[in-house]
């Protein structure tokens, strides 16, 4: 039977409880035993609901390992775990002047996710604990620290569209989007990860990236300490230059909540005013696929579009910066090239019809909850109502009846669980309790 709203919420919080260690909370204790950026950020939200002290005390923990030049890597080791591949003797950012020496880190980021975060934060009981503003007066400098080295490392061309260099950084690590750019890659220096990963142990290995990639993401992080750490070399050396949809969406997002919340401690952030405006202009006018009327990545190395539709294509309507018809055009593939029929549960993380689309393999099809949740705000920002209620009730329904996992199947149920990858996952249930408790869009 599926669960009702009180027997999700009380899973849910038994979930981040569980999972919670001394001040950051794990994704999943069985599959990730650190602390994840993007993650930390989506499982404060729900920590704002939950116990709301452990919000703030998520935040400051993951900026503990923050870098000097500003960069917020996409895992903090804060306690040694043997079974997890790569670990820190992998990433060796200690080659780095760079790096935190208080905290052993990985050498990359993920998507800019605080700024809206904390945003949301403000509107749950965390935003009325009475240390609230001085926690947003020691935070919000250093989301824009982050902000401005995405703008000084990772725009050399001074766009305002900022690179990953990496498919990890993306967030979405194994879509068919970097496929081009992964397979290319050519070693023979390439380490034998079957051995080694941890991943497959633990889930399906059907449910996961196969070895040949993940050798390439190996790959590239031995290429990033070889010339230890330094962006501008990696600028001009690294095979993977993206300009990401999802990442600079997120971004001007993000911006925008840390516009709002500096203002109400004091602080201004005009400097990044300029640099978040051309973000906006730049996506439209460099990731617009006006021929398949969707958003899609742009290979900067190679200087050629990713006209792949993912899910990541949607995420301008979450920064609100669609003009109304393009908007419409997102809300029409939506509706038809992202499920083969009324059963089908909103969003697949890649169109149906794309020949990469895998309904059970990572971030190739299945649903996930964080993009949802995004692409929900993002609906009802558009006018959309009926969509974002569609996909809030699809996402709500699968954790019903699968329970709280990393990603789901997105076809029609067929008697069996749609839940894939880990279990007990922490946004999944972070972001259900938010969409139980706070109705209201971001």
């Amino acid at each position: 039977m599926p669960l009702s709203d009180a027997e999700l919420k009380s899973r849910a919080a038994a979930v981040l409880d569980e999972n919670w260690r001394d001040g950051y909370t794990l994704p999943s204790a069985r599959l990730y035993p650190f602390q994840w950026n993007w993650d930390a950020g989506f499982i404060a939200i729900g920590w704002g609901h939950h116990r709301p002290e452990r919000a703030l005390e998520e935040v400051r923990s993951l900026f503990r390992a923050q870098w000097r030049t500003g960069l917020v890597p996409h895992i903090a080791f804060h306690r040694p775990d043997p079974h997890y591949f790569p670990g820190p003797e992998i990433w060796r950012v200690e080659r780095s002047p760079n790096a935190p020496t208080r905290v052993r880190t990985s050498g990359i980021t993920q998507p800019p996710v605080f700024g809206f975060a904390l945003e949301r934060l403000a509107a749950s009981p965390a935003g009325h604990l009475p240390e609230w503003k001085p926690f947003l007066a020691e935070i919000l400098p250093k989301v824009a620290a982050f902000h401005r080295y995405l703008y000084h490392y990772r725009d050399p061309q001074g766009e305002g569209l900022v690179y990953v260099q990496h498919n990890w950084e993306a967030g979405t690590d194994n879509s068919p989007t970097w496929d081009p750019i992964l397979d290319a890659i050519q070693s023979d220096r390439f380490r034998d990860v079957a051995a080694l990963r941890q991943d497959v142990k633990r889930v399906a290995a059907g449910h996961r990236p196969p070895d040949a990639h993940y050798q390439r993401y190996l790959h590239l992080v031995d290429l990033f300490a070889e010339l230890n750490y330094d962006d501008r070399e990696i600028a001009a050396q690294s095979p993977f230059l993206v300009q990401d949809v999802l990442f600079n969406s997120m971004l001007v997002r993000s911006h925008q909540g840390l516009a709002r919340l500096g203002r109400t401690v004091g602080l201004e952030f005009r400097d990044l005013e300029e640099l978040n405006a051309r973000t906006v202009a730049a996506i439209n006018r460099k990731l617009w696929d006006p021929a398949r009327r969707f958003y899609v990545a742009y290979d900067l190395r190679n200087e050629r579009p990713l006209p792949v539709r993912t899910s990541s294509g949607f995420m301008p309507l979450f920064a609100g910066i669609c003009p109304p018809e393009r908007a419409a055009a997102l809300a029409e593939h939506l509706e038809h090239a992202f499920v083969r029929g009324p059963d089908w549960r909103l969003c697949p993380s890649t169109a149906v019809d794309e020949p990469g689309f895998d309904p059970r393999r990572y971030w190739r099809g299945p649903v996930w909850v964080n993009l949802n949740w995004m692409l929900g705000h993002g609906l009802r920002r558009a006018g959309r109502d009926a969509l974002a209620a569609r996909v809030r009730a699809d996402t709500l329904d699968l954790v019903r009846t699968s329970g709280m996992y990393e990603y789901f199947d997105p076809r029609p149920p067929d008697g069996g669980t749609a839940g894939l990858g880990a279990d007990r996952f922490s946004w999944t249930a972070s972001l259900c309790l938010d969409w139980l408790a706070n109705p209201a869009p971001l």
